[in-house]
């Protein structure tokens, strides 16, 4: 049997290849989906520099740890901390300031917190690992920059729930990607352990107690959209129609159509709830309850009418709509007012008699009283007139009764009352005072040539000269004659795509970095060498 021919791979796939064969157009790498030009490279990589800026518009050079206690934005590290399987299980919590974030805990599942009062960086200390120190401050005993770690943390920071990445009062999981709706901080008036929330994140639906949720249960309805100034009767009329028992019917009024909720880009506020262009700030219900003294506020100058919670319990919104009903349902039924009316007529010549009676033994006993005590009474009038003018609190309506929530206007600070009396609960609470300053980092420049800082700066290679500030003089030198030696490589390379606009693919730089490693010439000497052997191409099969 004569043997099969031989392939002829060496002989005909070199050959079309070293005569061109298709076109470069017609080529697979042309027709590559991830294929790019030069220029559409460069245009991508410098708007990822700019959302990097936009990003991260900061400096991160400089632990806040030397600076103290500060109001800033603060980050809690999942990875470092991870919180416990139950809420009751116990938790070392800690906190880590903006630069720390990215420099020491930069590849890490970290949690925006925002900004928190009075607190001071715990990166470094023995709240986290020492497998991650701190990269940013001097270490104490060797007076170089990084690797510190086991440091006492501040006795006065204050923890809440947010530390886990549980928020609101609902205790949720806070995620990015499935959070929907916008979420309102508490200015905070006391600690968790006190019976605050230590400015927590609230969704507004939880505030006024229909929960997170409400707006999904509202959607399925289909009811229309309400206009804005039918929002109050609408829901005053549904409270008193649906009972105690369905706590969620005044969502189901304000809820969007399927068809809206695709329009629209956010969740609607719930009912009860206020308009975001009429309040500055609010005050959650739990805070307000550990400070019942600023219940006294709700409605008064500067601050809104109070926002309930919602609940199983009687409140006085059902107590006005109860008085409510009982008035109209008098109207409605004059007969029975009438027959009350005649009822009550029997008897009303002898009461008539005893209250006229009454009243005037009680006006002779005034006459008599206003002879021998008319500079008393005076006296007594002045000193209540000055007390009323002196604190403010006393002029205003009383507290409400139920859980409330308190939103205030940008000026609610001029409308406190400072007297003798009221300024020891205003003096626990400086945000009460006077309005806080939070701390910001120094913000990063284009071209800036802080070696510390690797954002906002004009380009890749800038940040690269940058960095190099920080490294050996020799090991510098040695990285910059690579670099410079890499970039005389590759820039004939890209420069011909950039000229031609024709795409690059990975196969392309693949295929350039083998010929610089010389890969070329090797798999070109293997098969130069193969044809001088004189054999014929075949290999031996192994069997079994």
């Amino acid at each position: 049997m004569d043997p099969p021919p031989a392939p002829e791979v060496n002989s005909t796939e070199p050959q079309s290849s070293q005569t061109g064969g298709a076109p470069r157009t017609q080529s697979f790498s042309q027709k590559s989906d991830d294929s790019h030009t030069a220029a559409e490279f460069i245009d991508n990589q410098l708007q990822l520099e700019a959302d990097a800026r936009e990003a991260l518009p900061y400096k991160f050079d400089n632990c806040t740890k030397t600076l103290g206690k500060l109001r800033q934005v603060l980050f809690s590290c999942l990875t470092c901390n991870p919180p416990p399987a139950k809420p009751t299980d116990p938790y070392n919590p800690a906190g880590v300031c903006y630069s720390c974030s990215i420099q020491c805990h930069g590849d890490h599942t970290l949690v925006e917190l925002f900004n928190k009062r009075d607190f001071v960086c715990d990166c470094g200390t023995t709240r986290l690992p020492t497998t991650a120190p701190c990269t940013l401050r001097i270490h104490p005993e060797t007076n170089t920059q990084g690797g510190v770690h086991s440091e006492a943390p501040e006795i006065n920071n204050k923890y809440n729930q947010n530390f886990q990445n549980r928020f609101c009062g609902c205790e949720c999981d806070y995620d990015a990607d499935k959070q929907k709706g916008t979420m309102f901080q508490c200015l905070g008036l006391g600690t968790a352990e006190e019976g605050g929330c230590g400015e927590d994140w609230w969704h507004p639906g939880c505030i006024v107690g229909l929960g997170p949720d409400w707006f999904e249960t509202a959607s399925h309805s289909g009811t229309p959209r309400k206009r804005k100034n039918e929002e109050l009767l609408e829901s005053i009329t549904e409270v008193a129609e649906g009972g105690v028992e369905e706590p969620n019917s005044e969502a189901l009024a304000s809820a969007p159509r399927p068809d809206q909720e695709a329009e629209d880009d956010d969740i609607p506020l719930p009912p009860g709830f206020p308009e975001e262009d009429d309040f500055e700030g609010f005050i959650c219900y739990k805070c307000v309850d550990a400070n019942p003294w600023i219940k006294r506020y709700a409605g008064a100058p500067g601050f809104l009418p109070p926002v309930f919670r919602r609940s199983a319990a009687p409140s006085p919104e059902r107590r006005v709509l109860a008085k409510a009903g009982e008035v109209a349902t008098n109207f409605l039924n004059p007969k029975k007012r009438k027959a009350d009316d005649d009822g009550d007529s029997d008897g009303s010549g002898t009461s008539k008699r005893q209250k006229d009676e009454s009243s005037s033994h009680h006006i002779t006993d005034n006459k008599a009283t206003a002879a021998t005590g008319s500079v008393d009474l005076n006296d007594e009038a002045q000193t209540a007139t000055t007390e009323v003018q002196l604190c403010k609190i006393k002029t205003l309506p009383p507290s409400p009764i139920g859980q409330v929530s308190l939103f205030f206007k940008s000026n609610f600070r001029d409308h406190l009352c400072h007297c003798s009396d009221c300024f020891p609960d205003l003096k626990k609470y400086t945000q009460l005072l006077e309005e806080e300053e939070t701390y910001e980092p120094e913000l990063s420049e284009v071209g800036d040539e802080d070696g510390g800082s690797t954002v906002g700066s004009g380009s890749i290679y800038d940040r690269g000269e940058s960095a190099l500030k920080n490294v050996d003089r020799v090991r510098a030198i040695e990285g910059v004659m690579a670099y410079n030696h890499l970039k005389d490589k590759l820039k004939p390379f890209f420069q011909q795509f950039a000229e031609s606009g024709k795409a690059i693919s990975a196969e392309d730089i693949k295929a350039h970095f083998a010929k610089m490693r010389g890969d070329e010439q090797a798999i070109k000497d293997a098969g130069a060498a193969a044809k001088d052997d004189g054999s014929d191409n075949r290999r031996e099969q192994s069997g079994y």
